[in-house]
């Protein structure tokens, strides 16, 4: 489903800007945020998954330190072109992959898996590897960055064009 700027609507653009970062961390973060928008927890949860059913959000949730919240690593494996697709979703429906994406190289499938430790991981991997019948070259982070991917949302020049 396609979505124009015009079918967002005030409280859609307020959540949007608003908790790009800063989520709260609570029980119930939600009801904090509809608190803070003036409506309710219900609503906030509904706009979100409207939003998301149209392509407007691609995730919900917090982002955390790697290192403090288990263990991850960048992962890629090459496929035939033609299979991709099913290659993908076995992929996808591994245990701890996020991030699953295509590039144009030999290696073709790249994702980053993540698990509660380091032998966890592994096992992981491993199985995920038997499974596509296809070695997985595993990429370990060797140095972090942070890239603050908020930014401001121009609304009126966005329903300009």
């Amino acid at each position: 489903m396609h979505c124009q700027v015009q079918d967002l609507d005030t409280l859609d653009r307020r959540l949007i800007d608003s908790y790009q970062r800063g989520l709260p961390v609570c029980t119930r973060p939600f009801h904090a945020v509809a608190e803070r928008l003036g409506t309710s927890e219900a609503e906030v949860i509904a706009r979100l998954e409207r939003l998301q059913s149209l392509g407007v959000l691609s995730r919900v949730g917090p982002v955390f330190d790697h290192a403090r919240a288990g263990a991850s690593l960048l992962a890629a494996v090459a496929v035939p072109e033609a299979e991709r697709d099913a290659f993908a979703e076995l992929i996808n429906a591994a245990p701890g992959v996020n991030h699953n994406y295509a590039r144009e190289h030999d290696y073709n499938l790249w994702f980053v898996m993540t698990a509660p430790d380091g032998p966890e991981l592994d096992a992981r991997l491993d199985a995920l590897e038997a499974r596509l019948a296809a070695p997985i070259l595993r990429l370990p982070m060797l140095e972090g960055f942070h890239i603050d991917l908020s930014f401001p949302i121009p609304w009126a020049e966005l329903e300009r064009t």
